[in-house]
């Protein structure tokens, strides 16, 4: 008994039948095709995996520059604040550019239609259940901390 796919590795002779051969044929087309795709693909994959390591060390230097940029504001802001008031207006600052930000992309997203509009409408959602937990109990932090800054003002 032989093996049918070892006789084929080895380079066995092509079958007899028109059928046969016409199926031998197909098949060595698409293995051919198989694999000028797969090198095609891999031509294109080492390039675009060195653009994504690009992009992605980008976003780290961007994301280093945003906290360096924030740390000099905030030494700026020290220099007539005090530095919890200084603290907060600087986030309070960045909290409303982040809701102005994140509006602009949600109407861009629903603009899209489709699944876009969808994912807008599933992330706002996600959105406004965190916020509507995290928001009173900032709000009360900070207005304890301006009571706080109020009174010592006071007292000098």
């Amino acid at each position: 008994m032989s093996d049918p796919a070892a006789e084929r590795s080895r380079g066995a002779e092509r079958p007899v039948g028109a059928t046969d051969r016409l199926a031998a044929d197909v098949a060595e087309v698409v293995r051919e095709e198989v694999r000028e795709v797969r090198s095609q693909l891999m031509r294109v994959a080492r390039p675009t995996g060195v653009g994504l390591a690009l992009l992605a060390t980008a976003g780290g230097c961007l994301v280093l520059g945003a906290g360096a940029a924030s740390a000099t504001a905030l030494r700026m802001l020290e220099t007539f604040l005090p530095r919890r008031l200084a603290t907060a207006g600087l986030t309070g600052g960045y909290l409303v550019a982040a809701v102005v930000l994140g509006r602009a992309g949600l109407q861009q997203l629903r603009a899209a239609g489709g699944g876009s509009a969808w994912l807008a409408d599933e992330m706002q959602q996600a959105v406004s259940t965190t916020a509507s937990q995290v928001v009173p109990a900032g709000a009360a932090a900070v207005r304890d901390e301006l009571d706080k800054w109020g009174s010592r003002r006071d007292d000098r």
